[in-house]
């Protein structure tokens, strides 16, 4: 069975950190495209960071540049998301999602894009 599965979230002070991971079974990651995304309550899905095949292409919404590193380790079949100076605005489930693009140097974080795995998410709450 091909899955993805977030993990690390949970409640978290403003200012504070935590690491996401999104392990991957039944596939190999090496060979996909990964995708951040959440979704805040009452809002749409939206991208907030992406990382080529090789690790050599990432992105970032702006309302998390220079907060958040996304990286890459495929010889453990995980994408991590670092999110660091959080703040109340962060919260939402995020997910994460695979997908193959036709060349190496190519990523997406448009929640529109028809990626082709999705996990089921990790709730993020960053409160005092």
């Amino acid at each position: 069975q091909l899955q993805l599965v977030e993990s690390g979230g949970g409640l978290v002070q403003p200012g504070g950190s935590l690491r996401l991971s999104c392990a991957a079974s039944g596939f190999t990651l090496n060979n996909y495209g990964i995708g951040w995304f959440r979704q805040a309550p009452g809002k749409e899905r939206e991208g907030v960071s992406c990382i080529s095949r090789s690790g050599g292409i990432r992105k970032y919404a702006d309302s998390v540049k220079g907060r958040f590193t996304i990286s890459r380790d495929n010889a453990k079949n995980t994408v991590y998301l670092q999110m660091s100076s959080l703040i109340p605005e962060d919260t939402g489930d995020y997910y994460c999602a695979a997908a193959r693009f036709p060349v190496l140097a190519m990523c997406v974080m448009d929640a529109a894009y028809d990626m082709e795995h999705w996990g089921e998410g990790t709730l993020v709450t960053v409160s005092s």
